[in-house]
């Protein structure tokens, strides 16, 4: 299990006291389905906030989340996990929560085989293939085993979440020894997408740092959307803000979408928002657009 240091590296900070924004209707595309025992006891505190989460056990943790998402105005959620977990996050709201297998999970799991995928899939076990945090272990969605499964996803219409970009400080020394920076850059998928150009593609983390190298593929490949998930709390708001502001600059507005990257922490969500919110070069139609309307369209959930 890779565990808390993937959890602390992936995520966003908030507060769930600050004014709430029901107003606008939101689409979370980088949730993540996890339980109790995917933190341990005490669980992490907030590596931004330092609010330690106050729940206790798996329902707690449930709990929380959907709490959080109903009192944001969050009306759908992609939900990445194990299959288990996936089903008891179902099991709490089940239009809510749309179920994506995360690869590799925190459980550990191995990939089905694909008559198993298909089949897990026909049954809405689940209908979004990832997170892929393939880059934690030394990997590229190019590496030849993923071919049969990014074969069936083009075929079946199944979009697949790529983590792209970076992760916190000692990533390689603490958790996960063969993950490199470079192994992040979204130019190394170039090839899936020629090889597969009826294949729908999340970049997780808006490719960042990559920024030229995330535009070029999304110019050239408009099946790809990216996500902000992390990087509008992670890195400083004035540098999330520049990069944001260059995608959006370069007309790819109708294609980033909100992802809020919460694990363990009521405080994720609220304050991703706000940040959004508050980008000063973003109109209202955009903000809509990133919150709403480019994960329906992706998602085909309108």
């Amino acid at each position: 299990m890779r565990i808390l240091s993937i959890i602390i590296g992936c995520l966003l900070f908030l507060s769930p006291t600050q004014k709430k924004i029901p107003q606008r209707k939101i689409i979370d595309v980088h949730l993540h389905a996890q339980l109790a025992s995917d933190y341990g006891q005490p669980p992490p505190p907030n590596p931004k906030t330092g609010k330690i989460p106050k729940w206790k056990n798996d329902q707690e943790v449930i709990d929380m989340t959907l709490a959080t998402l109903k009192n944001n105005n969050v009306v759908k959620a992609i939900a990445q996990g194990s299959l288990s977990t996936i089903r008891n996050f179902q099991m709490a709201d089940s239009v809510r929560f749309i179920p994506a297998l995360d690869y590799p999970d925190k459980q550990n799991n191995p990939l089905p085989d694909t008559a198993t995928f298909i089949r897990y899939f026909q049954e809405k076990k689940f209908l979004v293939f990832g997170e892929l945090a393939l880059q934690y272990e030394g990997k590229t969605l190019a590496d030849p085993e993923f071919e049969p499964y990014l074969a069936i996803c083009e075929r079946m219409g199944i979009p697949v979440a790529l983590h792209t970009g970076m992760s916190f400080p000692n990533t390689t020394y603490t958790c996960c020894p063969k993950f490199r920076t470079h192994l992040g850059n979204p130019q190394l998928i170039e090839e899936v997408l020629v090889k597969h150009p009826k294949m729908k593609i999340q970049l997780m983390h808006l490719g960042f740092p990559w920024l030229q190298e995330t535009k070029a593929i999304m110019n050239v490949y408009p099946q790809v959307y990216a996500d902000i998930a992390a990087i509008s709390w992670l890195r400083p708001p004035a540098e999330f803000y520049d990069y944001l502001k260059s995608f959006i600059d370069g007309g790819f507005g109708k294609r980033i979408m909100y992802g809020s990257d919460q694990m363990a922490w009521e405080d994720a969500i609220p304050l991703s928002i706000k940040n959004v919110e508050n980008a000063p070069f973003l109109t209202e139609g955009q903000k809509q657009d990133i919150f709403y309307n480019n994960a329906a369209t992706f998602y085909n959930l309108k």
